[in-house]
């Protein structure tokens, strides 16, 4: 089975390369991978004692984050090294001012590759967020004598795992991984299903860190002034569909303000032709401008999403209408905001906790989601009572940090 894992792992590379002809983040995570063995020789020596954190994209490195902030605490003589296997994780967190002392990709899983990547540092603990397992790369880890764990697990029924072809992987997760803090008791049922019973469930990490957007300063510049006293929508990561909706919203109630931040700045030009008066965010800063005079503003700017939701009275949040995945729905909730969203979340369970907490709700059709949106705008008690679940749906969830921590670190 380890020879048709790295036939696995060369195809891969195969069909990323010839990808990267034809989209230009595939191409910038190909040549920036050739970057990471200097990028991490030139910072660590063979005797420097490294935590590293892998993390898929930026969704779980935002997972991951708070324990890897405590582990620095804990360990401040320590070195921080995070890789990520896709360029949106990568691309978002380098510009970010950051813990680490190296942030690069995770070079592809080649025995050989690995382990001259591993030689240069001594890893003395090494977790992975929610589910990117690499084979060679565990097996070099555990062979080197780190400490392996999985931060915010989640297993569910389709993984490779629970099928005849994917045992051999489970077998190697048992042997490899220390342990397993799993989001769910669901997904702590179905590891143990296969044997991996060194785990335990310990909640979603992403609550501690969306708690803290609430204590931070959370102004952006401007909005207030755009906002005025006028109910507000915030559209977050929006894809296609969401912005359908935002234009359907638009025409039936013009006594509200639409904030738009598209999940990709390209699509910018897109919402300019679908809402040719709105303002762009970017020319606030150029002239002056009567902000009131404006009811839908376009977000085109970076790293802005988060305090936005602060500002909203209703959040519509995108990837949940197709397969390309729902965004993170909690950085509205935190700040007591019903969330609205469609119902392709297979790999969000914290959706369907929402939901029933009555803090969100999902749609199969953008329509349905229009309408509903327009009914809380005329029902303030339903408004009000979506957005004290949404609160206190974030508030009441455990301090999944600490509880990891006091494993790690017994």
């Amino acid at each position: 089975m380890s020879l048709l894992y790295s036939i696995f792992i060369s195809l891969l590379i195969f069909g990323m390369k010839v990808f990267s002809w034809l989209d230009d983040k595939t191409k910038k995570g190909v040549e920036e991978r050739k970057q990471s063995l200097g990028r991490v020789k030139a910072a660590f020596l063979p005797s420097d004692k490294v935590i590293w954190m892998h993390a898929a994209s930026l969704g779980e490195y935002e997972q991951g984050l708070p324990v890897l902030e405590k582990l620095k605490e804990k360990f401040p003589g320590h070195k921080i090294l995070i890789t990520f296997f896709s360029p949106s994780g990568y691309e978002n967190v380098v510009k970010k001012n950051h813990i680490a002392d190296v942030i690069c990709y995770l070079p592809f899983d080649k025995k050989r590759t690995i382990k001259e990547f591993t030689a240069q540092f001594k890893t003395e603990l090494f977790f992975t967020v929610k589910y990117d397992y690499w084979y060679h790369l565990l097996a070099e880890l555990k062979a080197q004598g780190a400490k392996i764990y999985v931060i915010s697990a989640l297993f569910y029924e389709r993984q490779s795992f629970f099928t005849s072809y994917g045992k051999w992987f489970g077998r190697q997760l048992k042997k490899n991984v220390d342990w397993f803090f799993h989001q769910t008791p669901f997904s702590f049922a179905l590891a143990k299903s296969i044997g991996l019973t060194h785990s335990s469930v310990t909640g979603d990490t992403r609550f501690d860190r969306v708690k803290q957007l609430r204590l931070r300063y959370n102004h952006v510049d401007f909005i207030s002034d755009f906002k005025g006293d006028k109910k507000t929508i915030v559209f977050g990561s929006s894809w296609q569909a969401e912005e359908k909706i935002a234009s359907m919203i638009f025409r039936k109630n013009a006594d509200l303000k639409l904030i738009i931040a598209p999940h990709d700045l390209k699509r910018v030009e897109h919402l300019k032709n679908i809402f040719p008066d709105a303002l762009l965010y970017s020319e606030i800063k150029q002239s002056e401008i009567h902000l009131a005079d404006y009811q839908v503003l376009i977000i085109d700017s970076i790293g802005l999403l988060s305090k936005l939701y602060s500002y909203a009275n209703i959040a519509v949040v995108g990837g949940g209408f197709h397969d390309a995945g729902l965004h993170n729905i909690l950085e509205a909730a935190t700040f007591g905001v019903p969330v609205i969203f469609g119902n392709h979340y297979r790999k969000n369970p914290e959706a369907d906790e929402l939901i029933a907490a009555n803090g969100g709700k999902s749609f199969t059709e953008e329509q349905a989601a229009a309408d509903f949106v327009l009914f809380l705008l005329n029902n303030e008690e339903e408004l009000n009572g979506m957005s004290d679940c949404a609160g206190k749906f974030v508030s009441d969830k455990p301090d999944a940090t600490h509880l990891i921590l006091q494993k790690i670190l017994a």
